[in-house]
């Protein structure tokens, strides 16, 4: 997602038709979670940033955050297991 505010001012049919319906949605962000719960709602997944503050690069601070594919997957598998 580029820029939500472009993406909110698509029509309702693009929206949802971007978004889709799958029960478990994720957004995956090399930031924080703002802007992103009226997209995957307030239970959706969430990977990336929870604080500022750390510096280092990407190859540090991705893992750090937990930015990886590997943690998506595993917070995917989680939810659809119930744990």
């Amino acid at each position: 997602m580029p820029c939500f505010e472009l993406f909110d001012q698509q029509s309702e049919d693009y929206r949802r038709k971007t978004i889709g319906n799958a029960g478990i949605k994720v957004a995956i962000e090399a930031g924080i979670r703002q802007g992103w719960d009226h997209l995957i709602g307030t239970d959706g997944i969430f990977i990336g940033m929870h604080g500022f503050g750390a510096s280092g690069s990407i190859e540090q601070l991705y893992p750090h955050f937990g930015i990886t594919a590997e943690a998506a997957a595993k917070a995917v598998e989680a939810r659809l297991h119930g744990k």
